[in-house]
């Protein structure tokens, strides 16, 4: 299965054109190598993704045979290694000693 696939139908990002578009930005690595949305993920594979407010790493359990999956059997197909969600600090009004 596609990586941008994966991705859509596990959930992990919620549609495959944004899936697409991490990857073709770079925020994608598969195995920790940057990723183009064609490429076919194994079985093993760790995914690390990069999005603003997410920083997250999968390692793929099991491959997906249809086009769907109900939520409730998602983690059956992966395991979530780090799940780090960013916050936004505005540092200049913070830390500007002129002021």
């Amino acid at each position: 299965m596609r990586l941008d696939k994966y991705l859509q139908v596990t959930g992990l990002i919620k549609r495959r054109t944004l899936a697409n578009e991490a990857c073709k930005l770079g925020l994608v690595k598969v195995n920790g190598i940057a990723a183009k949305a064609t490429r076919e993920v194994g079985v093993d594979d760790v995914i690390d993704i990069s999005l603003a407010r997410r920083e997250m790493s999968i390692k793929v359990l099991q491959l997906i045979a249809g086009n769907s999956l109900k939520k409730t059997v998602r983690h059956e197909y992966f395991s979530i290694l780090k799940d780090i969600e960013k916050t936004v600090v505005d540092d200049f009004w913070q830390d500007n000693p002129d002021e």
